[in-house]
Parts: structure tokens; sequence; C-alpha cells
């Protein structure tokens, strides 16, 4: 319930900062430019909480349904205005203006992102040194070289003091079909650089978590015991007579001492039946035991039922390292990573478009909402880079040339500029029903996405 709870409040927070800002964007610019401002609301539907201010009595509304906003200004297009307010219209501003207030919006949110990536590098990033732990025989990185007991220093040239630099560089060569050159420390202190080919991944096996197999290595963790914890009832490893408390020790033979090697192997092994030898009050035992199908992100794996025993404390410690800067360096990171994460969105979009990534990439509300709450349980740092990200996100679908979006009303406005006249209401109109039917697709499409990952 705590869980539920965390995850609802920083969905809100999220989700009220991002369409705040957006708002404001519109609402700081629209002021300076001499356009009243008649309504600013966060959410839409039955208005919440009301309230008037300021000289122009604005009228400051949070509404019931809060997956969004927006900044109502006087336009004669919507409405009666006396004639001593007609300059004061938004329709009546120059096109520059125009264009300025529409883009401040989008503007804000990148300015947004730019600011908590910069709080975030100044109060430090912890996470897992780069260390390589399995390397497949035979697999991409065999090939180029990398060793077990490798650590990362760099990816064509940017420092990896964690494993989120390497995989944000790396995410950015798949989708450019590239290579990268790493600089790694090896196990004997000897330095060496290599070079891993990713022609051959793809975006769809990041999102599904297929990164490491496809390279063909694993990071170093620390191993978990093979222990069962709870068994699932009417599930394959219930009716197979797998209790709690049980440690794994061999399945078909293979000897098992990691609980996420025992996983894989299950995931592998749909509609095969296994032998598994567990022990149990001082002997061992053994059962047949055979995985169900199952579903996961577009991908049939196998499934049995059983989760983990909880632990206190891992059974060999995880190396660690904080990337924190000061004011300065920090502020260049910043600026650095709102571009990167522009540029990878962008790419990814792209791709979509071009039929390269699959639309199953997309994530709604609800998967927004478990990003928030996850973000939230890791620390201040990892919630403003989920920020960030979404601030990002949000900036570039509202400059997307799609009516009903920022975008959409910036290109009425390139082609205002070229024919040298206002773009037809009618056309406009027509524009705006094809756009809410695109996003209401879109909307559908990725809440239909989030339901069958819970699934």
């Amino acid at each position: 319930m705590m869980d539920l709870l965390q995850t609802l409040v920083s969905f809100v927070v999220a989700l009220g900062v991002l369409v705040t800002i957006h708002e404001y964007g519109h609402y700081w610019v629209a002021r300076r430019a001499g356009v009243r401002i008649l309504r600013f609301s966060l959410g839409f539907g039955r208005p919440l909480y009301q309230r008037r201010f300021g000289p122009d009595a604005t009228e400051f509304t949070v509404a019931a349904i809060p997956l969004g906003g927006y900044v109502k200004m006087l336009d004669e297009r919507e409405g009666p205005v006396a004639p001593a307010e007609r300059h004061r219209a938004f329709n009546n501003q120059s096109l520059p203006r125009r264009c300025a207030i529409v883009a401040a919006g989008p503007l804000a949110n990148f300015l947004l992102a730019f600011l908590v990536y910069w709080a975030m590098f100044m109060a430090g990033v912890t996470g897992a040194r780069p260390f390589i732990g399995e390397v497949d025989a035979g697999g991409i990185a065999a090939r180029s070289g990398l060793r077990a007991g490798d650590e990362i220093l760099n990816v064509d040239g940017r420092d990896t003091a964690i494993w989120d630099n390497v995989m944000s560089t790396a995410i950015d060569a798949i989708l450019d079909a590239q290579s990268v050159r790493l600089s790694v420390l090896g196990a004997d202190g000897l330095p060496r650089e290599v070079t891993l080919d990713f022609s051959s991944i793809s975006v769809d096996d990041i999102s599904r978590g297929d990164f490491f197999n496809k390279v063909g290595f694993e990071p170093r963790r620390p191993k978990v015991p093979p222990i069962i914890g709870r068994v699932v009832p009417a599930e394959a490893a219930a009716e197979a007579g797998l209790q709690a408390g049980d440690r794994v020790l061999r399945l078909d033979g293979k000897p098992v001492d990691d609980w996420l090697d025992w996983v894989e192997d299950i995931r592998t092994s749909v509609g095969r039946r296994l032998e598994v030898v567990v022990s149990r009050d001082g002997s061992e035992r053994t059962f047949t035991l055979e995985p169900r199908e199952s579903v996961v992100d577009g991908r049939t794996v196998g499934r049995i039922g059983a989760e983990v025993a909880p632990f206190e404390t891992p059974p060999e410690p995880v190396a660690t390292a904080t990337e924190r800067y000061g004011m300065l360096t920090a502020a260049a990171r910043a600026l650095d990573r709102t571009r990167d994460v522009t540029l990878t969105t962008l790419k990814f979009l792209r791709k979509m478009v071009l039929g390269e990534a699959s639309v199953n990439n997309l994530s709604g509300p609800i998967s927004i909402a478990q990003f928030a709450g996850e973000s939230a349980k890791l620390g201040l740092s990892r919630f403003l880079e989920f920020l960030g990200l979404v601030s990002v996100s949000l900036a570039v679908l509202n400059l997307l040339p799609i009516p009903m979006l920022d975008g959409g009303h910036l290109m009425y406005y390139l082609i205002e500029s070229i024919i040298r006249k206002p773009v037809p209401e009618a056309v406009q109109l027509y524009g705006q029903h094809i756009g809410l039917m695109f996003l209401l697709g879109l909307m559908g499409l990725a809440i239909f996405n989030d339901i069958m990952r819970i699934l």
C-alpha cells in the first residue's frame, strides 16, 4: 500500500511540475508580449480550485483530470473582444510574437531539464562501476577482446564512472548503427582499447532487456543465493513439489549457485521437462519441473511461479562510484545531457516512424507513474534524472508538427510566413480534428502497451 501511495505521489508531483513549467512558459512570454490571459489551468475538466489574480483578473484553476493543462488567451476567434482590448488579443499579435508565445512552452521544458540535470550532477549520482562480469565465448564482446574483470573507463572519449554513462552512449550508438571505442582497465591492471560493433543490435533489443545478451557479457554483480522464498499456488513450481526454503543445487545436472542464472535457465526452457535437485532439511531431493509459457514484452519465456528469498545484504559488496561536479562543470554536463537526451529522443521517434523500432516501446501514464515511483525510491538524484528525461520528451513531443500541439501551430505560422497571410480557419479546424484523432490513437496505443506490460 505504501509503495502504491509513493508511486501516486511521485507521479502527481512529477506531472504537476512538468505541466506547470510548460504552461508557465506560454504564460510568461504572453504577458510580456501584452496579451491578456483569461485562464491558467492545470488539468482539464471540472475545476477543483479556482481563484482570480492580478489586474486582468486572470482565473487560475486546478482541474480534475491532471493529464495536461492550458493557458487561455484573449482571442477574437474564440469570442467577441471589446475594441479597446483588441490590441491585447493573441490573434492580433505579430507573427514573431505568436511564434515566441507558442514555442515558450517546450522551451520551458528544455530549461527545466537543464536545471534538474544541473542539480543532479551537483548532488551526485551514485551507481555501480562498469565492471565486466561473465563474457560469452563467441559473442560480440568476446570477439572484440573484452574479458571478465575489465572495467570500462570511457566510451568514445566520454568518461564512464558508472554503468549509466556506458548505457547512454551505447544506446546512442545503437540508434546510429555504429561502433564504439572502449578504453578498459584489465583485471591485470593494464589498460587497452577495444571496439564494439553495434550494427547487429536494434533499439527493440534494448527495450526488451536483451542488450547484454546481444553484446555477449554481463555486468559484474553479486551472486544471489538460489533459495526459494515463496511458491505461487497452482503454478509449475508448486505442482512439482518445490517449497519455500528450498535451495536449488542443480538443474538438469548443471550446478546452480546464483538465482539470476537459475531464472535465465527457466525463462529459456518453455515446455521442457527439467530435473531439479534441491536441498531441503539437510538432504537432497529431486523434482521434475516443466516451465509454463508466458509472454513478456512480446517474447515467449518460461515461468514457474517461484520467488527469491529475501536477503539483508549481498554476499559480496558491489563496487560503486559517485558522479559529482562543481557548479560550472555540472552546468556543462547538464547542457550535454539535455542535448544528448533530445537527440536520442528524436532518433528514436524517427526509427518508429520508419518502422525500424516497434511501437510497443511507447509508454503511457501507467508506465510513467511506475517509473516515477521507482526513481523516487532510489533517491533525489534518480528522481531528478527521471524528471529531466520526461521533460525533454514532453518538449520534443510538443514540437512535432501535429495540429493540436505547439509544433502544429508553429507549422501554420511557417506557412503563414511563406504565403503572407494566415492559414484559413477552416483548414486549421480540419487539421485540429486530424491531430486530435491522431493523439487519441497514440494515447490509446500507449495505454494498451502499459496494460500489456502489467499482464
